[in-house]
């Protein structure tokens, strides 16, 4: 229920800020500058976070996070209901609450590993993102827009009060989400070096980063250019419509959770994944192939559908191989270095985009990042192969994880072999620990 609370006020939110700076400026800098400070904390602040979330309680990381949250939305509501909010009012806003789904993100994701066995981790992390999705997509989405044609105040008051209910549900969360160590504490820019080497020395798992990396930045482009684009813009939709645009990408990504199993079991994880990159290039190339106009939205909204069935498969199975590879005890540190990689890109994707579209125009904004997509192929099919997919499902553990890899450290001090052909980690740096 936490998830789905938060994330349907993050959709509220998401919809509102760059709907509220359009207001004061109609310039696609100015509106994609929303999305890129929100965004911008997984640039300058994850690895940072990241140590703190290896070393504090993550369900008191989550409070703090929502309540961080909570506070941005009540002022920037302040200032909607006195008067028109300025632009540095709506950012302040989007570097809150940025930071915040930083924090939440990484607590998030290293709690999963504490709470239920590996055998039980990929239905776990399908019906999490599910819930991402259908609240934050599906279901977010066009609440959102239907709000924001209603009044500013509105929106925000409800994005206030689901953040509140959030804070409220984590406090029934019970038990210890603080991972013991048992190695003397490091400082925390060793811990960031720490976590940097584990995801640099891993073949698999770096190339994954740089892949999510342009994907990433394609989404970001999308979803910074698309209000300026779509309302007031060369296709013509209203905020009501917009939204049910955007709803195409969490009715996708719904879906996605859902066959993400049997398409496992059928295709296997690689293929799955790949979906990805098919929906990432869809999702930018068909705004920059089609006529500017508001006909074009009933494909552009199919193509984010594809997006967001693809981004869903990917994000299951990706955090299946990082909960199967990586130690409790480094997730969080591990979990910051990989997305500041994949994500930290996304602040400078969307101003690129924006920039794009002011100096040339949408279509070459969009088909810059379709033609980065299609440079992903070759090093997806080099690296994620089936040999790598089967080992990941053969690393060892059926019960919940809740001590740290007290081997790793003396396992790199040992100079372990790393496997025939690879660089990937020591062995017993992957495995090591109650899995």
């Amino acid at each position: 229920m936490f998830t789905g609370t938060t994330n349907l006020a993050d959709a509220v939110a998401r919809i509102a800020l760059p709907l509220l700076a359009a207001q004061v400026s109609r310039s696609p800098i100015v509106v994609t500058a929303v999305a890129a400070i929100m965004s911008l904390p997984w640039l300058v602040a994850a690895l940072h976070i990241g140590v703190f979330v290896d070393r504090m309680d993550r369900r008191a990381l989550l409070m703090a996070a929502e309540i961080a949250r909570l506070v941005s939305v009540g002022a920037l509501l302040v200032g909607v209901l006195v008067a028109r909010p300025t632009l540095p009012l709506i950012y302040l806003a989007a570097l809150v609450i940025g930071l915040a789904d930083v924090v939440a993100g990484l607590a998030g994701v290293s709690i999963v590993p504490s709470a239920v066995p590996k055998r039980r981790w990929e239905t776990a992390n399908a019906r999490i993102t599910a819930l991402e999705y259908l609240f934050n997509g599906f279901v977010g989405q066009p609440i959102g827009g239907f709000l924001v044609a209603i009044g500013f105040g509105l929106a925000l008051g409800v994005t206030g009060f689901a953040y509140a209910a959030g804070a409220v549900l984590l406090l029934l969360l019970v038990g210890t989400f603080k991972v013991a160590s048992t190695t003397r504490r490091n400082s925390v820019n060793d811990d960031i070096r720490e976590g940097l080497r584990f995801l640099w020395r891993h073949r698999l798992l770096r190339t994954m980063a740089l892949l999510i990396a342009i994907m990433a930045g394609c989404w970001a482009a999308w979803l910074a250019l698309i209000p300026v684009y779509a309302v007031g813009g060369p296709l013509g939709l209203d905020e009501r419509q917009y939204g049910f645009l955007l709803t195409c990408l969490g009715a996708g990504g719904v879906l996605g959770t859902v066959i993400v199993g049997r398409l496992n079991r059928w295709l296997g994880r690689r293929w799955c994944m790949f979906t990805d990159v098919i929906g990432a290039f869809a999702l930018v190339a068909t705004p920059a192939l089609l006529p500017a106009r508001p006909s074009s939205a009933w494909l552009i909204g199919a193509a984010a559908f594809v997006a967001g069935a693809g981004g869903t498969m990917w994000t299951v199975n990706a955090r299946f191989i990082t909960q199967s590879l990586v130690p409790a005890d480094m997730l969080g540190r591990y979990s910051a270095a990989s997305r500041l990689v994949a994500w930290g890109m996304t602040p400078l994707a969307a101003i690129l985009g924006g920039l794009l579209a002011e100096v040339f125009s949408y279509q070459v904004a969009f088909g810059t990042f379709a033609v980065l997509c299609v440079l992903l192929i070759y090093p997806f099919f080099k690296v994620v192969t089936p040999g790598r997919m089967a080992e990941v499902d053969g690393t060892p553990g059926d019960q919940p994880v809740g001590a740290p890899s007290d081997q790793t450290a003396e396992a790199r001090r040992a100079g372990n072999a790393t496997r025939a052909g690879d660089d990937d980690l020591p062995e017993t740096a992957t495995t090591a620990g109650p899995r």
